[in-house]
């Protein structure tokens, strides 16, 4: 049986964001087959509270580091899981990271989720971004095959990086099914939401573009005066700039900006929604929208990058910049429950073509093909 370890070094839990849904639920989708690998998951300590069910399921090697520092981190994947790879025989290891450490001992796979740092600089630190520019390269060269969650990821990749095609392999989202039975009623209470709201489940990075949206929702509020506006998500480098923007177009009372919630709770708000508002400007895939259309939710998302491969036809598509424009699109599901009906269908319907077991295939063909060739 061949060993492959999983280096999850690089993910600090509640803060890396979709790359950790994303990683966590092709875990899930291998924990539930037999499989000809023997897996071991490389992490930081505070993955086992994070995810107990993966803890359990997979051998778990915790590295003697916290993920306080990214400089300790990174000197973790070169000596410790090194050291560890060569003691424990392993035969291949994915980077689930977007960095193949310098040092190493078994085969490499690498994901890179998206390349934002090539087309929005601005987003990084200085610091941060002379690390991309030189490590992701240099990574992508040295994978026997790099992963994308994306055809997007997979194409800006190639053409980007210069990496030959037939190694870069898409490996989509899976969608976790509904099992929360969580009453939706005690949920709004709980969260003091009354009557109809959008939603916007992301941290406050800037490429998540909110500030679009409460201008859209500004006009729509003059509108429709029972309307709210929900923002769920970790707190990010906008939130001074959020909450100046939404006390300057008066609409303070008609916002409700609630941080991270349960996964249960967010499951509750999808299915009470209007609809899922998701004006991002960058995304490798995001995996939001799909959700929200696996709990019934209306979807309308920005229509650049990544979003339209995954939306497909079962969402409205809005020029991400555009409030105008996203301030008609809400107004037009506000008015219109036959259109609402019927992207509640067709998203069903189109987040039932994600499922873990499709991507867990993906990614054991793709392993299997890295330990077989030669190169």
């Amino acid at each position: 049986m061949k060993k492959v370890g999983i280096n999850m070094l690089w993910m600090v839990p509640g803060v890396v964001g979709g790359s950790e849904t994303y990683i966590t639920r092709l875990l899930k989708g291998l924990a539930e087959r037999p499989s000809e690998f023997d897996y071991t998951i490389f992490a930081l300590p505070q993955f086992s509270e994070a995810h107990p069910d993966l803890a359990k399921t997979f051998k778990i090697a915790f590295a003697p580091v916290s993920g306080q520092f990214k400089s300790f981190r990174v000197a973790g994947e070169n000596t410790w899981l090194a050291a560890q790879c060569k003691k424990r025989n392993i035969d291949l290891v994915h980077h689930a990271g977007g960095v193949v450490p310098i040092v190493r001992t078994a085969r490499p796979v690498l994901t890179i989720h998206d390349l934002q740092y090539l087309y929005y600089p601005e987003y990084f630190s200085s610091t941060k971004l002379a690390y991309l520019k030189r490590m992701v390269p240099r990574s992508a060269e040295a994978a026997r095959l790099v992963l994308t969650p994306s055809e997007y990821s997979r194409r800006t990749v190639i053409e980007r990086l210069n990496i030959d095609p037939s190694i870069v392999v898409v490996v989509p989202h899976g969608i976790s099914p509904h099992t929360t039975s969580e009453d939706t009623s005690s949920v709004r209470k709980r969260y003091g939401i009354e009557g109809r709201f959008f939603m916007y489940p992301a941290i406050t990075y800037p490429h998540k573009n909110h500030l679009v949206l409460i201008e859209a929702f500004a006009r729509v509020a003059k509108m429709y005066p029972d309307t709210t506006l929900v923002f769920t998500g970790a707190k990010g480098s906008m939130e001074v700039r959020l909450a100046q923007e939404i006390k300057g177009h008066g609409i303070s009372d008609r916002v409700k900006r609630l941080g991270y919630i349960p996964s249960a709770d967010l499951d509750a708000l999808y299915r009470e929604a209007v609809a899922m508002t998701f004006p991002s400007r960058f995304e490798g895939f995001g995996a939001p929208v799909l959700e929200a259309m696996a709990r019934e939710c209306p979807v309308i998302a920005a229509d650049a990058t990544a979003l339209p491969e995954v939306v497909d036809e079962a969402g409205l598509m809005v020029s991400p910049d555009n409030a105008e424009q996203w301030s008609q699109a809400m107004s037009e599901i506000l008015d219109d429950e036959n259109l609402r009906s019927i992207l509640v269908k067709k998203g069903l319907e189109r987040a039932a073509s994600f499922t873990w077991d499709r991507s867990a295939d993906i990614l054991e063909n793709s392993y299997r093909h890295a330990l077989e060739t030669t190169l």
